[in-house]
């Protein structure tokens, strides 16, 4: 039983916000894994770009055929599934909804879960990936859903 619920995530499965959003960006990028950074460049006050790391990779998490298909599912559940409020105009998003169990023996209120990536119209590749945990949703025990509280 331990095994089947680790692999939906149950159990003893642990993972920051900060690692599911790099899974996210890591399907949005083809597989490759981003190196976090707090700063994306530093500008005047006037606008003038005084410094911009380099994006850097950390590793190659899976192939690009099996990160194009995750991404495939993660737009469709977000246009046709679960992560619906998610939707931008303009935009593809593609999302994977979640509902995280807690405390000893599932006592706690369950976590709702959001992770998901964007791309602007005209942009040549999603530019922002996210992962936004609710941990006292304002629901029912049983209402709470990543769909339904994290998504929005």
């Amino acid at each position: 039983a331990q095994l089947a619920l680790s692999s939906i995530g149950q159990y003893d499965t642990r993972a920051t916000p900060l690692q599911m959003a790099l899974v996210a960006s890591a399907v949005a990028s083809g597989g490759s894994v981003p190196r976090p950074r707090l700063v994306e460049r530093t500008t005047t006050h006037g606008g003038r770009l005084v410094d911009a790391p380099p994006s850097r990779t950390l590793r190659q998490a899976m192939s690009p055929s099996t990160a194009a298909r995750l991404r495939e599912l993660m737009v469709d559940a977000v246009e046709k599934g679960t992560g619906r409020r998610a939707a931008i105009e303009g935009a593809t998003v593609g999302g994977k909804t979640g509902t995280a169990q807690h405390g000893v023996g599932n006592e706690g209120t369950p976590y709702a879960w959001f992770v998901s990536w964007a791309q602007g119209r005209d942009e040549p590749s999603p530019q922002v990936a996210v992962a936004v945990v609710v941990e006292d949703a304002s629901a029912d025990r049983g209402e709470i859903s990543g769909g339904g509280n994290a998504a929005p």
